[in-house]
C-alpha cells in the first residue's frame, strides 16, 4: 500500500470553515491514489480550556481523571472531520486511541507508546476508507485513557507513520514550515528548507513551539522524513530528515519565556524523579539547590515539595541552534554586546555541539531576540 500520514493541528481544525480546507487537502491526497491516515488535534484552544476548567476545581488535578477529560477534544475533531468527508462522497471513519490500537505505559499526562496494533487501521484502509485517528492519546494495559503530553499528536502521527511504513509524514499547521525564529515575534525570520533531526529535536526541547520533541526522536529512529507545512497554502514546507552534511550554520534562534528557575535548600532529586517532574540544569551548591522546570509544572512541584521552602523566578532562555555551533567562536562575541543592558541578569551560559543557550533571571524583552537574529541570520 502507498500510505500517506497527515497530521492537522488545533488551528487547522479550529472551526467548520477550516475543517472544509482540511477535508479538501485530504481529498487531494486521496485522488493521487494514496491510502490516507489523518491524525487530528483538538479544535483551537479546547484542550487549554478543559485544563483551565479542571484547575478551577483543583490546582493539581488527578492525572488519570485529567486524561479522561482532555482526550475528548481530539474525538470531536476526528468525528466532525469524518462526517464532512463522508458528506463529500469519500468514505471515512474516525478511530480513537484504543480503537486504533495505540498501547501506552501507565504515565498519565506524559505516556509513551509501547506498541501499535495496526490491524484495525489496515482493515479500514483496505475497505477504501480514509482513517481519521485522534492524536495525543492511547490506552494503557488497564484500559485507561492516557495522553502523550502537550503536542503529543505529532508523536501519534510519526508513530503511526512508522509502523505503517509510510514514506514520510506530513505535519500541517497554520505556519508554512520551520523558521529561523518565531515568525509571530520576529518578522524577519526566514523559512528553512531542510533541518536535521538533531537540530529540530534540540529546537523543540529548547522551547520552539513547532513539533513535539519526542516525535522528532521517533522519526530519527525510523529514518522517517517529516514535512512541516501549512494547511492553508500549497507552499513547500520544511523537510526534517537525516541531513548528515556538516554545515556550520545557525538554523534557529529561540526565546523561551516558559521556564521557572527554582531554588530550594535541600536535595530534592529523588522527589522529582519519583513524581515524574521533568527538570533541567540541576545545580548543587553548598547550601542551595537550583534547577529549572516548565511553568505548567509549577503547581505540581509546590504540592510535591509542600514541606520544603521553594523560591521560584519566571525566567527567559535564549538559544541559538545549529550543527557545529560550538566551533564558531564569533557567535558569543556578537551576542554579548547585543545583550549588554541585561548582562547582569545572566544566570548561566551553556555551550554544546548543537546549541548556545543563555538563561536570564527574569523575562526579557523580545527586542533582544530581534537584535540577536539580525546579527546572526544574514
Amino acid at each position: 500500500m502507498d500510505i500517506v500520514v497527515l497530521k492537522f493541528g488545533g488551528s487547522s481544525v479550529a472551526n467548520n470553515k477550516n475543517l472544509e480546507t482540511v477535508a479538501n487537502k485530504i481529498i487531494d491526497f486521496k485522488k493521487r491514489k494514496k491510502d490516507v491516515v489523518c491524525i487530528v488535534s483538538a479544535q483551537g484552544k479546547m484542550t487549554d480550556n478543559l485544563i483551565n476548567e479542571a484547575k478551577e476545581l483543583s490546582k493539581v488535578p488527578n492525572e488519570r481523571e485529567l486524561d479522561a477529560l482532555i482526550n475528548v477534544g481530539e474525538q470531536i475533531s476526528a468525528s466532525k472531520l469524518s462526517i464532512l468527508l463522508n458528506e463529500k462522497g469519500y468514505k471515512a471513519i474516525s478511530l480513537n486511541g484504543w480503537q486504533a490500537g495505540i498501547l501506552t505505559n501507565n504515565k498519565f499526562q506524559n505516556a509513551k507508546i509501547f506498541n501499535i496494533d495496526t490491524k484495525r487501521i489496515i482493515n479500514e484502509l483496505d475497505s477504501g476508507k480514509i482513517v481519521v485517528v485522534t492524536g495525543f492519546q492511547g490506552v494503557n494495559e488497564n484500559g485507561d485513557i492516557t495522553t502523550l503530553g502537550r503536542g503529543g499528536s505529532d508523536t501519534s502521527a510519526v508513530a503511526i507513520a512508522s509502523v505503517l511504513k509510510a514514506k514520510n509524514c506530513y505535519i500541517f499547521s497554520d505556519v508554512d514550515g520551520i523558521y529561523t525564529a518565531d515568525p509571530n515575534k520576529i518578522y524577519s525570520a526566514k523559512k528553512i528548507k531542510q533541518i536535521s533531526y538533531k537540530e529540530m529535536s534540540i529546537s523543540s526541547n529548547e522551547g520552539a513551539k513547532v513539533l513535539h520533541d519526542r516525535c522528532v526522536e521517533l522519526a530519527e529512529k525510523y529514518n522517517l522524513p517529516i514535512i512541516a507545512g501549512s494547511t492553508f497554502s500549497n507552499e513547500n514546507g520544511t523537510i526534517i530528515s537525516n541531513d548528515t552534511v556538516e554545515k556550520n550554520e545557525i538554523k534557529s534562534i529561540i526565546q523561551n519565556d516558559n521556564i521557572v528557575y527554582v531554588t530550594v535548600d535541600e536535595d530534592v532529586l529523588e522527589k522529582l524523579l519519583k513524581n515524574d517532574i521533568k527538570f533541567g540544569e540541576y545545580i548543587v551548591e553548598k547550601d542551595k539547590i537550583h534547577f529549572t522546570i516548565l511553568k505548567d509544572v509549577k503547581d505540581k512541584l509546590i504540592k510535591v515539595l509542600k514541606n520544603i521552602k521553594v523560591e521560584t523566578i519566571d525566567t527567559t532562555k535564549i538559544s541559538i541552534i545549529g550543527i557545529g555551533i560550538s566551533n564558531n567562536s564569533s557567535i558569543l562575541k556578537e551576542i554579548i554586546p547585543t545583550i549588554e543592558n541585561i548582562r547582569d541578569n545572566i544566570i548561566s551560559i551553556d555551550v554544546s555541539a548543537y546549541k548556545i543557550s543563555i538563561q536570564f533571571n527574569k523575562i526579557v524583552d523580545k527586542k533582544y531576540l530581534n537584535e540577536i537574529h539580525k546579527k546572526l541570520i544574514k
